[in-house]
């Protein structure tokens, strides 16, 4: 496993569309141990997706505290309620704002060994796969912000 470089606002990576996997071998299993050492390493960061680190694939990483959770092409099947948090993200360090995202969402994705696995997230989960699957799509979420927010502690 290594930690590789984040990829930080202005690289036009960051705006494209990733690609389905269409085969789940040695290289993205890699990969996916990479982004969760690496999201791990950020120590801020509670979710990754593969174009942060440089892929276009459709790659997600997320540990909200409930354990790690991986996902292979996810897409989202379900959506209701609504929640306005602050969000910031390892791609965008020092940047935070309210953001409005579903409250509840349900999830459909492959894991690790190919079998299709649905999870229904509440709260900080939902934010967070709603956030990285933005990042699929080559969406930011100081696109979807109603109010940046600064603090005053924060490290420049």
């Amino acid at each position: 496993m290594a930690i590789r470089k984040i990829v930080q606002k202005g690289d036009d990576i960051l705006n494209k569309r990733c690609k389905e996997v269409k085969e789940i071998n040695d290289r993205i299993l890699e990969l996916l141990d990479d982004m969760k050492e690496t999201m791990y390493q950020a120590g801020n960061g509670v979710g990754l997706a593969a174009p942060q680190v440089g892929i276009l694939k459709r790659l997600v990483v997320i540990d909200v505290g409930d354990g790690l959770i991986e996902m292979i092409n996810p897409v989202i099947i379900e959506t209701e309620g609504e929640q306005v948090e602050i969000e910031g993200c390892l791609s965008l360090p020092g940047v935070y704002g309210k953001v409005r995202r579903p409250a509840r969402v349900v999830v459909e994705y492959l894991n690790r060994h190919g079998k299709k696995v649905r999870t229904e997230g509440f709260g900080l989960l939902a934010i967070c796969i709603c956030h990285e699957l933005d990042h699929l799509d080559g969406i930011l979420f100081d696109e979807k912000v109603i109010e940046f927010v600064e603090f005053e502690n924060e490290e420049k």
